[in-house]
């Protein structure tokens, strides 16, 4: 992997000049230079100072993904969504692995009698969904609502909640937004 290339291109996509990077990061001016020229390979524990200026964690600089010229992708095929299985749930994040996203976009389906767990959920942020296909069985603190394709909802992540497909047949498919995007 091109580190120096890399830095310059995330830099860039944080609207940071060479100079601010390195102001930030508490670094000299001709560093970030050198780091972006590859005349040095700078050390993880200088990478992460420098990152810090952003700031981005080395996970992040590693695994955001870049088109050719050097852009974070806007369309993202089917087949290139990793699924995540938790407790037989299925959830797509779309954009995944955008640097500083700020929602969690994703494709759930939820196999016929799953659900989130016993225990309520709840977190800061907010959360937006519409049932594509199937039932979906929503509580919200002691209200509960079965929601059919069409049927939409959004609130406020702070208050306790689960999700479940009543159904002992059917797959439930949604189509969900949540915030912060830290999902």
């Amino acid at each position: 992997m091109d580190v120096g290339t890399r830095l310059k291109t995330v830099r860039i996509m944080h609207n940071l000049s060479q100079r601010e990077l390195a102001k930030r990061a508490g670094v000299t001016n001709s560093t970030i230079s050198m780091i972006e020229k590859n005349s040095v390979s700078p050390s993880v524990s200088s990478l992460k100072k420098v990152l810090d200026g952003i700031p981005m964690s080395l996970v992040t600089f590693f695994s955001v993904e870049m088109d050719e010229y050097g852009y974070e992708p806007v369309v993202y095929r089917s087949e290139e969504l990793p699924a995540m299985i938790m407790d037989k749930i299925q959830i797509k994040v779309i954009g995944q692995h955008k640097a500083n996203r700020a929602m969690a976009f994703m494709d759930e389906c939820y196999p016929p009698g799953s659900d989130t767990g016993e225990e309520m959920l709840c977190h800061e942020g907010e959360e937006a969904g519409i049932i594509i296909e199937g039932q979906l069985e929503l509580t919200v603190g002691k209200d509960v609502y079965l929601l059919n394709p069409g049927d939409s909802y959004y609130f406020d992540s702070n208050r306790p909640h689960r999700f479940c497909n009543p159904s002992n047949d059917k797959k439930c498919r949604l189509i969900s937004c949540t915030t912060p995007g830290n999902f």
